[in-house]
């Protein structure tokens, strides 16, 4: 009988609609035997991640996904099997919390200046109390007759070189791939299809990486097409790396992506998860 993970998720810790329970539980409705929880920046919702699974009985694997400033783009860098009370990790957690607070001041002021009426408190609230990403706003643009679609809001105001744009400071891919080896983990290259590269470009891009020390890359994801799944893991092979892969699951913010299956045509071998974990006795 075949065995399914998913290896990249979110939750309301960052900008996800689901809590850590309810992924889990949607999770153990999808038959899974394992799920990841990979936040954006953040470890908050692990705790209850953790618990859950002991609960539903279903492999919760702790995660994060970092962004890091590369060229003119961001790249993502997921992390699986974390140690949670790692130093530096924790470390890094406050610095990136400042800076997005940080941008967050500077968001709300140009997109005021705009004529938008929106504010910090607004945006907490449709946070849940976590950590505020673009997603946020969009929201509430929406929410307010600003924009029609969350699409339009990011595609008219809030993404790079938008006028309710604000670059913030982030990690490099250096620094995120050392801290999650640092932290016990394993740095997998997120949905590298999504960065505007072509595939030359995405090939050096993961050798570039690997040299820092990155383990694995996602060779499965939601939005990839036959071909570019097909290359994906021919890059992945080439550089001997591990295959991950993931819906990028975010509840209603994504409504059109489910747990485990994507846009129904995902189906990611709980093989993955298991090499990663060889990989961390053998490797680290």
């Amino acid at each position: 009988m075949e065995r399914y993970t998913d290896l990249h998720t979110h939750s309301v810790a960052s900008d996800g609609t689901k809590t850590p329970t309810e992924l889990v539980m949607l999770a153990k409705e999808a038959g899974l035997t394992s799920i990841a929880l990979t936040d954006h920046d953040t470890i908050d919702g692990l705790e209850e991640f953790k618990e859950a699974g002991e609960t539903y009985g279903i492999e919760t694997i702790p995660g994060i996904e970092f962004a890091a400033a590369y060229k003119n783009t961001e790249l993502h860098i997921v992390g699986l099997f974390i140690d949670t009370e790692n130093k530096k990790l924790l470390e890094s957690m406050e610095f990136i919390v400042k800076e997005r607070n940080e941008r967050n001041e500077k968001m709300i002021k140009a997109l005021n200046r705009l004529g938008m009426d929106i504010t910090l408190e607004e945006l907490e609230e449709n946070a849940g109390g976590n950590i505020i990403t673009r997603a946020h706003y969009a929201n509430i643009l929406v929410k307010k007759g600003y924009v029609k679609n969350k699409d339009e809001a990011f595609s008219r105001y809030i993404s790079s070189g938008k006028p309710g744009y604000v670059k913030r400071e982030t990690l490099t891919p250096e620094n995120c791939i050392k801290l999650i080896r640092e932290a016990g983990g394993v740095p997998v290259l997120a949905h590298a299809t999504l960065y505007n590269f072509n595939y030359l470009d995405i090939f050096n891009l993961v050798g570039e990486l690997k040299g820092y020390g990155l383990m694995g890359m996602e060779t499965i994801y939601s939005t990839y097409t036959k071909k570019q799944e097909e290359e994906m893991r021919k890059t992945c092979e080439h550089y001997k790396l591990l295959q991950s892969g993931g819906s990028d699951f975010h509840g209603e913010n994504k409504p059109d992506i489910s747990i485990g299956i994507g846009r129904g045509n995902l189906r990611i071998p709980q093989e993955f998860a298991e090499n990663i974990k060889k990989a961390l006795k053998t490797n680290l």
